[in-house]
C-alpha cells in the first residue's frame, strides 16, 4: 500500500511534537509497526487513530477483536493457586490473590498480552510536555457493586493509599521515587492528574493492570475486603471461602458489554500437579498459570489447549558485586559466559522461553536495543577472564535460592557449567518464606547472599526492574551493585517520552551491563495458560490476572 500523505498531514493536526515524531518514525520506517502501536497507546493515542495513521502510512489496518460467541449461560471453572493470605487490593501481593481480585476490580487501563494500553475505567489520558504530570479522563456511568458511582475521588483515594508509605501497600515497589501520597490531584469528578516525582515516559502503565494493586475502589474503603469484594468489574462474588475456593456471578449493571459466563468457579490448590489431574479429568476448565517445568505433560495433549503469551518474567542469578573474588566484573563475566542460554531455553523451558542478554531488556519491550550483541557460552573466554582477575585456581562459593519451579534445575546446571572453569559450587535451596526472610537487608537470604537465583513476574514496561535491584538504593538490590552511570542512565531512560531516545538509553545500559554483569538474564519464560478443549474466549495476562467476560465452553 501506497502512503497517502493528505491524510497524514490531517491526522498531524492538533497532535503534540511528541507524538508526531513518533508518527515520522513509523512513515520513514525508524519504528516498527508493532512499536508504533504500543507506544502510541502509551501516549493515550486511541486504538481506531493509531489504525487510520497505519493505513495512511500504507501498512494496512489494525485486526479487529471479534467477541467470542458462545453459550451465554456456561460456568466457567478454574483452577488456581491458593491465595497465601487475607485478600486485600492494597496489600496483596501472590498470584492466588491477583486473579480472585481483578475478577471484580478493574484498572484505569489494561496492559494486553500484546503490551497495548487499552482503555478501561479511564477513557484517555496524556503526558504534559516533561511527561512529569499526567491526565487521566475518567469513564462515566461507571458503578461500584455497592452501589455509588465512581469517579475522581474514588480513584485518588486508590492511589494515595498505594503510594502511602505508612500503609502496607505492595505497590511502594512501583511508587517509590514516582508517586507520592497527595500527589493524585482531582480536577473534576472525571478527570484525574497525576503529579509525579520526576519525569516518567511509562507511567501509565504503572496505573494498569501491569500494576496488580491498581485497582479502583470506593473512597469509603476501610478493610475487610474478603466482605465484600467491592469492584466494577464484569463479575460480583457470589461467596468465598479461605482456602477452599470462590465463586462470582455476572454484574448485571456493567458499563460495558455483559459478561458471556453467568458464572465463574475458582478451586483453590496447593500445588501444580492436582490442578493438572483435575483439568484431565474435567472438574475444571482452566488452569490459571501452568509452569513449564511441571506441566510438560500437558504441552502436546490432543485434549488441552494451550495459551501462550511471551513476557518479561525470568529468574535473577545475582551476583554480589563488594564480595571476593565477584569485586571483579571479570569474574562475574567469567560466570555468565560459562553458561549455555540456548540450552536453557530448548531444554530446561522446553522452547518456552526467549534468551536473555543480561539485562531486564527483554525482546518483548519496543525500547529493547536488539543490535547489541546476544551473550553465548564460551568457555575459552571464560577461563582467560578467570585467568586475568587473578581466579584462574578456581574457588569455592555457596549458590542460595529458593525451592520453586524449575529454579533448583537452573541451580543445578549452573553447578555444572562453572565447574568447567574452576569454580566448586554448593548449592543452597530453601523453602520460599525462608529464602525471603523480611526481605530488607540484613534480614534476608535472598539479599544477603554472595550468589542467587530469584523469580521475577512480568512487567509490561522495564521500569521497576531496572530500579529496585540495580540501582545503588535499590530496594532489591541483591547484587550490592553500585555504579553511578548506570543510575544516570537508569534515570534517564525512565523520564524519556519519546520511544527512540527510550531505545537509545537502552542501548547504553544493556552494554554496561553486559561489561559489569551484576546479575545473569538468562531466559525470559513465557506465561502458559492450560484450557480443555472446547473452551474459547479465555484471555489471560502474564501478570496472572485472567479475564473471563468473553469465555464460553462448546
Amino acid at each position: 500500500m501506497s502512503k497517502n500523505y493528505r491524510i497524514l498531514d490531517l491526522l498531524r493536526r492538533n497532535h503534540s511534537p511528541l507524538e508526531n515524531h513518533l508518527i515520522d518514525g513509523l512513515v520513514d520506517g525508524r519504528v516498527s509497526r508493532r512499536d508504533f502501536v504500543r507506544h502510541g497507546s502509551l501516549l493515550g493515542l486511541s486504538l481506531p487513530l493509531l489504525g487510520r495513521i497505519g493505513m495512511a502510512a500504507g501498512l494496512g489496518g489494525m485486526p479487529s477483536l471479534a467477541r467470542a460467541q458462545g453459550a451465554s449461560s456456561a460456568t466457567m471453572r478454574v483452577a488456581c493457586i491458593v491465595p497465601t493470605g487475607a485478600i486485600d487490593p492494597i496489600s496483596h501481593s501472590d498470584g492466588g490473590c491477583t486473579l480472585l481480585v481483578q475478577q471484580v476490580g478493574e484498572f484505569l487501563c489494561v496492559d494486553g498480552p500484546d503490551l497495548v494500553l487499552r482503555p478501561a475505567l479511564a477513557e484517555s489520558w496524556k503526558p504534559n510536555d516533561k511527561g512529569s504530570v499526567w491526565t487521566f479522563k475518567l469513564r462515566k456511568g461507571v458503578k461500584f457493586h455497592s452501589g455509588g458511582e465512581m469517579k475522581a475521588d474514588d480513584v485518588v483515594a486508590s492511589f494515595d493509599r498505594l503510594a502511602d508509605p505508612d500503609s502496607s501497600s505492595n505497590a511502594l515497589s512501583v511508587f517509590k521515587g514516582v508517586l507520592q501520597k497527595g500527589a493524585t490531584k482531582k480536577v473534576d469528578d472525571y478527570t484525574v492528574e497525576f503529579h509525579l516525582d520526576a519525569p516518567n515516559g511509562n507511567f501509565p502503565y504503572m496505573l494498569s493492570s501491569d500494576n496488580y494493586n491498581a485497582v479502583i475502589i470506593p473512597a469509603s474503603y476501610k478493610g475487610d475486603y474478603e466482605k465484600s469484594f467491592d469492584g466494577t468489574g464484569p463479575f460480583k462474588l457470589e461467596n468465598y471461602t479461605p482456602k477452599v475456593g470462590a465463586s462470582f456471578v455476572r454484574n448485571e449493571d456493567y458499563w460495558g458489554p455483559k459478561a458471556l459466563p453467568d458464572r465463574t468457579e475458582f478451586t483453590f490448590f496447593d500445588d501444580i500437579q492436582p490442578q493438572i489431574l483435575a483439568l484431565q479429568g474435567g472438574q475444571v476448565d482452566v488452569i490459571n498459570q501452568l509452569p513449564t517445568f511441571a506441566g510438560v505433560g500437558l504441552l502436546n495433549d490432543p485434549n488441552v489447549d494451550i495459551i501462550s503469551l511471551k513476557s518479561s518474567a525470568h529468574r535473577q542469578v545475582h551476583i554480589r558485586c563488594d564480595s571476593d573474588p565477584f569485586k571483579d566484573p571479570r569474574v562475574r563475566r567469567a560466570i555468565a559466559l560459562s553458561i549455555d542460554r540456548d540450552k536453557l531455553v530448548a531444554g530446561l523451558m522446553k522452547g518456552r522461553a526467549s534468551l536473555g542478554n543480561d539485562s531486564p531488556f527483554a525482546t518483548v519491550f519496543p525500547s529493547t536495543d536488539t543490535s547489541v550483541p546476544q551473550r553465548k557460552q564460551d568457555i575459552a573466554q571464560a577461563k582467560q577472564l578467570m585467568d586475568a582477575a587473578g581466579a584462574g585456581k578456581g574457588f569455592k562459593v555457596t549458590l542460595t535460592t529458593e525451592r520453586f519451579s524449575e529454579i533448583s534445575a537452573y541451580a543445578q546446571l549452573i553447578q555444572n557449567w562453572v565447574k568447567e572453569i574452576g569454580i566448586e559450587l554448593d548449592l543452597n535451596i530453601m523453602e520460599q518464606g525462608a529464602y525471603y526472610g523480611d526481605a530488607v537487608f540484613g534480614k534476608s537470604n535472598w539479599l544477603d547472599s554472595v550468589m542467587g537465583i530469584t523469580d521475577y513476574g512480568h512487567r509490561g514496561v522495564p521500569n521497576v526492574v531496572l530500579a529496585a535491584p540495580l540501582k545503588s538504593d535499590g530496594t532489591w538490590n541483591a547484587a550490592h551493585f553500585k555504579n553511578k552511570d548506570y543510575d544516570t542512565l537508569a534515570n534517564s531512560y525512565v523520564a524519556a517520552l519519546d520511544l527512540e531516545a527510550q531505545q537509545a538509553d537502552a542501548g547504553k545500559i544493556q552494554k554496561l551491563l553486559l561489561e559489569e554483569t551484576p546479575i545473569i538474564f538468562g531466559y525470559f519464560f513465557d506465561y502458559l495458560t492450560a484450557t480443555a478443549k472446547g473452551v474459547t474466549g479465555v484471555q489471560p495476562t502474564a501478570m496472572g490476572q485472567l479475564f473471563l467476560e468473553k469465555a464460553s465452553k462448546a
